[in-house]
């Protein structure tokens, strides 16, 4: 059975991949300056991703046809997000200057984003019968999940350091 994809399902898949990059780039672009590690920081940039990427996933699942095989895929796929998100989490410096702890992101840092965004993405080729444009579906939570699995493991590197200053 040939599946026709429709002009306004292919616009809504490449506009959420270019959301994604545009994205990602800014995440990278963020993680690779040096910045002060801080217990009191609040997670606003986790959490609008995080609110963004369930309405988007959302979105695709009322268009999509929820099967066992889609929801496979979907777990695979944010189980890879959080793994990734623990390999970058450990890629990152941290180190102490003037009393204050500091982190900075690193080129594997900044490597491993775009290889696991391109295996999130490469996922949909591979369960492309039972989940056509999943990846494009769920790319802002896919980045949420991930950026908030490093954001816990660095938190829990920087508390084996040392109290903050």
């Amino acid at each position: 059975m040939v599946e026709r994809i429709t002009k306004g399902e292919r616009v809504d898949s490449s506009v959420n991949i270019l959301v994604g990059l545009v994205v990602l780039a800014w995440l990278v672009w963020r993680q690779t300056q040096r910045r002060l590690v801080r217990e009191d920081r609040r997670p606003v940039v986790l959490l609008i991703l995080l609110v963004l990427g369930v309405l988007q996933l959302s979105t695709y699942l009322k268009t999509a046809s929820t099967s066992a095989m889609l929801i496979v895929a979907l777990v695979v796929s944010l189980l890879l997000a959080a793994g990734f998100g623990v390999v970058r989490a450990r890629s990152t410096r941290l180190w102490r200057k003037d009393g204050q702890l500091w982190r900075q992101g690193t080129w594997v840092t900044a490597a491993l984003w775009v290889v696991g965004l391109g295996v999130h993405i490469g996922l949909d080729l591979l369960f492309d019968s039972a989940a056509k444009g999943l990846g494009a579906g769920s790319i802002l939570l896919y980045l949420a999940v991930s950026l908030g699995v490093q954001r816990l493991v660095v938190q829990a590197r920087a508390d084996r350091l040392g109290s903050f200053a």
